[in-house]
């Protein structure tokens, strides 16, 4: 499977129950070009990957769990602290209003997560996660850039990352129907 890089040519449970998260960090320029198929409305993060979502997960059961009972989204315990740094690490790319992107990940997942981790600290652990996983700098110091024209295959990308993070990423990709080529959309641990 060769994963080609467009600008970077590559049961609902109440209570809450998981095993693991998943820490999902996006291309913008696939998320922009494949699934909303529109200008992304924050060009600035189309240069790195960021922050998608952190995801209590289950091994055994593929439906993760969302919308728990938790607290609801409360603007004044991320804010002011966390928002300088969670507008570069976690941006609404697609409609570039911020608040209510993090809202919806609070709210769908992190409510889900507060067993663990309060909405602070689901905020500060994500960002502090993507700060010791850079992606974007782990694949350039690979000479691993966007290119229009080099492909490169799933081995490819997630060696360079399993070495620096000593973890195993699974690479998700989109098809894009334009160029007939797979996209590399996300990376998760």
């Amino acid at each position: 499977l060769v994963l080609a890089f467009a600008f970077f040519l590559c049961f609902i449970m109440s209570a809450g129950s998981y095993d693991y998260f998943q820490f999902v960090q996006q291309w913008p320029p696939t998320n922009c070009r494949v699934r909303i198929k529109r200008p992304c409305s924050n060009p600035r993060s189309l240069q790195y990957f960021t922050i998608h979502g952190l995801w209590p997960s289950n091994h055994s059961n593929p439906k993760m769990p969302s919308k728990c009972t938790g607290s609801k989204f409360n603007f004044t315990k991320v804010f002011p602290y966390l928002r300088p740094n969670l507008k570069i690490s976690w941006p609404d790319v697609e409609s570039g209003n911020d608040t209510k992107f993090w809202e919806g990940e609070w709210n769908k997942h992190g409510t889900c997560s507060s067993r663990i981790l309060n909405q602070m600290q689901y905020f500060q652990r994500s960002h502090a996660m993507w700060k010791s996983h850079n992606i974007t700098e782990i694949l350039k110091n690979a000479s691993i850039v966007p290119s229009a024209t080099q492909t490169w295959t799933y081995s490819d990308i997630v060696a360079p990352i399993k070495t620096a993070t000593k973890r195993t990423p699974v690479l998700r990709c989109k098809s894009d129907p334009a160029t007939n080529t797979e996209l590399l959309h996300e990376v998760v641990f």
